[in-house]
């Protein structure tokens, strides 16, 4: 039988696992980015007129996305759809429902190709920080964890560069990130133009 209540014990599964199990210099991949996911997920599902059923196959990618990084780095997608699989398969929730939630995690990993609705916007809610007002925060932090866990360390001109071109290449999926999300998204895009040199 499947637990009522899934998502709510999903949440603090994934809470206390990110909370507690993350190595040190994640500064971007954190319980913050996770919670900031659900909520975008839930605000994009509700723009493309998810019914209850894919709401909650999105809720649950989104909280499940990241918590790979608790066991690696490189690849996490892996480990984050073996810990869905085993947490869901536990609680009894239906086996084709627990291969969308995987689905949706590998809609996640770069480059991205999601392939179904439901991949749509966990990929965009993946991406919605590219339309934060306070996105330099996002970006440094990301930049930070880079140096740490891939040895990636560049100068400010390099990484504005960088920054600048993936956003420019980057679309978003469902018709709301191409036309809401898009818009936020190119202030950020303007934003960085101007500091190149």
């Amino acid at each position: 039988m499947v637990a009522e209540n899934i998502i709510e014990l999903t949440r603090k599964y994934v809470s206390e696992l990110l909370s507690g199990k993350l190595p040190d210099g994640i500064f971007f991949h954190n319980v913050e980015h996770t919670k900031e996911v659900v909520k975008a997920a839930i605000e994009i599902a509700q723009a493309c007129n998810f019914n209850p059923k894919q709401l909650e196959i999105v809720t649950l990618s989104a909280w499940f996305h990241d918590c790979g990084y608790t066991v690696q780095y490189i690849n996490h997608e892996d480990s984050s759809k073996a810990i869905a699989s085993d947490f869901l398969t536990r609680y009894g929730y239906p086996k084709d429902d627990i291969e969308r939630v995987l689905a949706c995690i590998e809609a996640t990993r770069f480059p991205q190709n999601p392939q179904s609705p439901e991949d749509n916007v966990i990929a965009d809610a993946d991406l919605y920080h590219f339309t934060k007002p306070d996105y330099p925060k996002y970006e440094q932090r990301l930049r930070k964890e880079f140096e740490i866990h891939l040895g990636k360390s560049c100068t400010d001109v390099e990484w504005n560069k960088t920054n600048y071109t993936f956003l420019q290449n980057h679309s978003y999926h469902t018709e709301y990130g191409q036309t809401v999300l898009q818009k936020s998204k190119e202030v950020n895009i303007e934003r960085i133009k101007q500091i190149l040199p």
